[in-house]
């Protein structure tokens, strides 16, 4: 059977939209059966079920009106009587749907035109799709592109099979871009939103610089280098972080490359960023010290907890470890995680003689003995009236200078001052009216119901309803810096487990919580970790 022209050139066109927009041929041959049908129904009447089918190897177009099988007739443009089915299909029952041939027609004009809408609608609605579909998968990759234009300091890239969007603030300070330019960046969100899908990329984020590294050092593309951590301050400095899975390759050394070659491009690619490339370390104060370079330290003091660190560096090295506008260190806490804070060695060695002093003050005011003996007591690392009215006698005893008769009476007056201490605290409880049944609940002393009464937490009900950041506190990062927030608790030693396990309690007490449902998630929780030693 020889095939019409008109057939030809119906395939030929579902051929070169399909190429033209990169979809697939059998969606367009569906939205021209959806065009044909619609139009169908503009001939026929809306209310009759149209079936348009092309034929993807002829061209052939067919119409039908599908009918369905009933008993009896309500409406005649969509229902057929059985006995009239049989007619067209001895096997026809009820329910079944009867497909009747219709003659071939010429579209006019309005309908051409409505038959016209629906293929572009339905072919942009694929290109669409076929597009997020693309993309959706490919954030975190470096894609390379054309600049298209630009629009309100907002870049648009043309990427060959979409379009995509550099946004001002995620561009490098002082970059211009020009339309013909060539782009790379990197694909860090895709939104699938009414006007199609949204492709954004950035020249900002620090994986374009990870990802840079990738392509520039054979070693991290072949995992046997891995890039731990990324701090940027865009077109300014970057610190990166690499660990080697070879002992026998120096991280650093690959990344940098023969002179400098391999980091040199990445440099060029950012705008003369400046690299500063560092060993990543499983030990915290080894990292930390590593990522303040070029500035050297001499000591570190971890706080765990919070996660703070201390650094002392030598009295010339203070501006160099701090960096210009502070750069040097905000990039090492981006690094690390930690907040560093960064003392020389005058101010830490004044520090350490003002704690002293202190310390000092405090064992003369509370024990009642002369300067002496409470130097002796702080140079001996004792920090506290409650460390010597508990310490082993021994230990007291072994100082240069005292006796076992000097060690009893002064752990006699730390805890006659403790008694006195308690004593006024309980008075305060009392006078701030925190309830007697909230002394019940382990894990509470005296300190803490008098701040739960200073910041109006006074009964079991009160308790209950606080969380625990209520009670110790939060954190949250605000232009590059920590913010913290004190809780009722601040100045009391307590753990986010310890202050959930109050709030817990309180909520037994007050009904809130059945005891044995609370206790039910450990016992699975034990069980789930004995299972794996079954094996």
């Amino acid at each position: 059977m020889a095939v019409s022209a008109n057939r030809l050139e119906l395939l030929q066109i579902a051929d070169a939209v399909a190429r033209e927009k990169s979809i697939d041929r059998q969606i367009v041959l569906a939205s021209m059966e959806d065009a044909m049908q619609k139009a169908a129904r503009s001939r026929y009447g809306q209310e009759t079920e149209v079936r348009a089918e092309i034929n993807a190897k002829t061209g052939e177009v067919r119409f039908s009106r599908l009918l369905q099988v009933v008993d009896q007739i309500e409406n005649d443009a969509k229902e057929i009587t059985l006995t009239e089915a049989r007619k067209k299909n001895p096997a026809a029952q009820v329910g079944d749907w009867i497909a009747e041939t219709l003659p071939p027609f010429d579209f006019g004009r309005i309908a051409a035109q409505s038959a016209k809408q629906v293929i572009v609608q339905k072919v942009r609605e694929a290109e669409r799709d076929r597009q997020y579909q693309e993309f959706k998968d490919r954030i975190g990759e470096i894609v390379n592109g054309v600049v298209k234009r630009v629009e309100y300091g907002n870049v648009i890239i043309d990427l060959g099979r979409g379009e995509a969007t550099i946004r001002r603030d995620e561009m490098i300070p002082r970059e211009q871009f020009r339309p013909g330019d060539r782009v790379r960046a990197y694909v860090y969100d895709v939104r699938r939103e009414q006007r199609g899908p949204q492709i954004f990329l950035s020249r900002t984020h620090p994986q374009f610089m990870a990802k840079l590294f990738r392509q520039e050092v054979p070693e991290i593309y072949d995992g046997v280098i891995e890039v731990r951590a990324v701090a940027r301050d865009p077109g300014s400095r970057a610190k990166i972080a690499v660990i080697s899975r070879d002992s026998s390759i120096d991280p650093v050394g690959a990344c940098v490359g023969m002179r400098g070659s391999r980091v040199q491009a990445v440099v060029n690619e950012l705008q003369g960023e400046k690299i500063d490339i560092i060993p990543w370390s499983q030990d915290a104060a080894t990292f930390i010290v590593n990522a303040l370079q070029p500035a050297e330290v001499v000591k570190v003091v971890l706080d765990e907890d919070s996660e703070r660190i201390e650094v002392v560096v030598p009295d010339d090295q203070l501006s160099l470890a701090i960096g210009r506008r502070g750069q040097n260190v905000r990039l090492a806490s981006q690094l690390t995680g930690w907040d560093i804070d960064i003392l020389t060695e005058a101010e830490e060695s004044e520090r350490r003689q003002k704690e002293f002093v202190e310390r000092t003050n405090i064992f003369m005011k509370a024990l009642d003995v002369d300067e002496v003996v409470g130097q002796l007591l702080a140079s001996e690392g004792f920090r506290s009236v409650e460390e010597l009215a508990f310490v082993e006698p021994s230990e007291l005893a072994s100082i240069e200078g005292f006796d076992a008769d000097t060690a009893e009476e002064i752990q006699n007056r730390a805890r006659e001052n403790l008694a006195k201490i308690e004593a006024e605290l309980e008075a305060r409880r009392k006078e701030l009216g925190v309830a007697d049944e909230l002394r019940e609940i382990s894990g509470l002393n005296t300190v803490m119901l008098v701040k739960l009464g200073e910041n109006d937490v006074k009964t079991i009900e009160d308790l209950a309803g606080c969380a625990t950041d209520d009670l110790i506190g939060w954190s949250e990062r605000k232009d590059n810096e920590t913010v913290k927030h004190l809780g009722f608790l601040d100045g009391v030693e307590i753990s986010r487990e310890e202050a959930e396990a109050l709030i817990m309690k309180a909520r037994v007490k007050a009904g809130w919580v059945d005891e044995a449902a609370l206790a039910a998630p450990e016992v699975e929780a034990e069980t789930a970790e004995e299972a794996p030693a079954a094996h």
